[in-house]
């Protein structure tokens, strides 16, 4: 007789479910780990709530608020209305007396896509290309790596410049390619950064567990990887927003990317050539207005990524998730007091 014949011992593989859940069970216990814990989240950190308002700001300003404001246009208003001077102008007007505010928000709309494309593209790219690498390994890791530093050697400045010379037609009026170009080779440095990160991961054990019970690569990187590498995404992602945001305007600025509406760097360049604004007190909030537009919505996703290692991060989430069943028990006990059930 072995040892442990006759004994209760029991391996984990053979652990099940004390309790089964109905369906509708399953769906709440769902709804609560993809909706109501990122809100429990966001509610106790003021810096998530206020990130969240400023991108929700911006976001109805490119969407409905193009709709109510009017465009842009020539004598809209005195020349050179100063800021909160007139609550028909709030934000003061240009030298051709162009409305400020409704410069703003009708660039909104393009900076929104710019910056969506430029990060979603780079961010993707990188991603995909660092798992695959780090997971796989051997060959496709050496070929893959060898495309990534190629890419990194490659000047991004120059390039962006050169390319936006050479590409004028395809550029204007076309705020996705834009972002495409300004994050052209932005994609191989997190591509080297996540394939670290995977290399890592590789070995752990549930990873392991995952192949040993033949769960396919696919699979294994999407449910076993890929969430665990998803703070550094976000963070990854917000920084490229926000390098797409400053080297457009920089780039507009200087009169380097082609345009044909409003725009926030267009806006500065006009501000400076046309009336002075760094050194005319009249003109000053001509170029103010679009910096601090600048401002505000880089430090709501600076906000936002400082948020996001909390929203993605398990053991959060599985404290919110707790809490919500702790307040969901104590609801059903109070309620079962007052109507005299006995369990």
């Amino acid at each position: 007789m072995s040892p442990t014949e006759g004994t209760s011992a029991q391996s984990d593989f053979e652990t099940v479910a004390g309790e089964r859940l109905s369906p509708g069970e399953r769906y709440r216990e769902l709804f609560e780990e993809i909706a109501i814990a990122p809100a429990r989240i966001v509610m106790d950190d003021w810096r998530a709530l206020l990130s969240v308002f400023i991108i929700t700001g911006y976001l109805l300003a490119g969407t409905v608020g193009v709709m109510f404001i009017p465009k842009p246009r020539p004598n809209q208003g005195p020349a050179l209305l100063g800021a909160f001077y007139n609550l028909a102008h709030p934000l003061g007007t240009t030298y051709s007396g162009v409305d400020i505010l409704s410069q703003i928000v009708h660039a909104t709309p393009a900076m929104l896509i710019m910056v969506c494309s430029g990060a979603v593209f780079s961010v993707v790219l990188g991603t995909v290309l660092g798992t695959i690498a780090g997971y796989k390994g051997g060959t496709v890791d050496s070929v893959i790596m060898t495309f990534t530093d190629v890419a990194m050697t490659l000047p991004g400045l120059v390039l962006v410049i050169v390319l936006a010379g050479a590409l004028q037609d395809v550029l204007t009026g076309n705020p996705v390619v834009i972002g495409i170009l300004l994050t052209i080779n932005a994609w191989a440095g997190l591509a080297r950064s996540i394939r670290s990160q995977v290399l890592t991961l590789r070995d752990q054990s549930y990873v392991e567990a995952s192949r040993i019970l033949g769960i396919s690569t696919s699979k294994i990187i999407a449910i076993d990887i890929v969430p665990n590498i998803m703070p550094y995404v976000t963070m990854n992602f917000v920084q490229q927003a926000r390098n797409v945001i400053f080297g457009s305007v920089a780039l507009y600025f200087l009169g380097i990317l082609p345009y044909s509406e409003a725009n926030w760097g267009v806006m500065m360049n006009n501000a400076y050539s046309q009336a002075g604004a760094v050194s005319s007190p009249e003109a000053f909030h001509w170029i103010l207005m679009p910096m601090i537009a600048i401002v505000i919505l880089a430090l709501g996703l600076t906000m936002f990524a400082q948020a996001a290692d909390r929203l993605f991060n398990p053991r959060v989430r599985a404290r919110h998730i707790d809490r919500g069943a702790e307040n969901s028990a104590e609801s059903k006990s109070t309620a079962d007091k007052s109507t005299g059930v006995v369990r």
